[in-house]
């Protein structure tokens, strides 16, 4: 199943990376103004400096012109499935003295790191079922969980999207089921962020 969604990725981002270049456009967002939204709710996992943080589904790297804005001490490492995906982002921040990427299948191959981000990832399900698709979702926040050692922090489209925008190849996630997800298995100290105006919402969760 995940083979397949791996092969529809790469065509969907593909056409994308063709049609718009490393823009947000290019990464699957609407204009760069949404991405930063979102990653702005993923920031506030960060809570003391020097820090180094995983980010899954890293694309071109885009996060890191939001830390650059905040933070000054930091080691950054970009993961993404897809190999263009990590060439360009080298090529766009290859002179950075903090950043590092690399390809990978899955969240195991990241290393350990204080904190995890994940933008995005779990939002194209294609021809999954809301049950293989959930369990994709949890498998992968587990592996989060063990390769951070403050936390984590990721985004999903929410349930409660207008139903006329709905699109049947994404996956609107339950954000009462992940956040009740995330206290029994991860954490006490879980925050769930639906007030930022987008379709979609940010689960932080603090190991302390």
């Amino acid at each position: 199943m995940l083979k397949k969604i791996d092969r529809d990725l790469r065509e969907y981002y593909g056409k994308n990376l063709d049609m718009n270049g490393t823009s947000a456009k290019g990464v699957g967002w609407k204009n760069e103004e949404a991405q930063f939204i979102r990653f702005a709710q993923l920031a506030r996992l960060v809570t003391d400096s020097p820090f180094t943080i995983n980010d899954l589904g890293c694309g071109v790297g885009d996060f890191i012109s939001l830390l650059d804005k905040h933070f000054e001490q930091y080691q950054y490492f970009g993961y993404d499935v897809l190999e263009e995906m990590v060439r360009l982002a080298g090529e766009k921040f290859n002179t950075h003295p903090r950043a590092e990427f690399r390809q990978i299948g899955d969240a195991t191959g990241m290393e350990e790191a204080d904190y995890t981000i994940a933008s995005g990832i779990f939002n194209l399900r294609y021809s999954a079922t809301d049950e293989e698709w959930l369990q994709y979702v949890t498998e992968t926040l587990h592996q989060m969980d063990q390769k951070s050692k403050k936390g984590f922090a990721f985004n999903a489209l929410t349930k409660y999207s207008d139903p006329e925008y709905m699109q049947p190849h994404l996956y609107y996630s339950d954000p009462l089921y992940l956040f009740d997800y995330c206290k029994r298995n991860f954490s006490k100290d879980v925050a769930l962020l639906h007030d930022y105006q987008q379709y979609d919402f940010t689960i932080i969760v603090r190991k302390y």
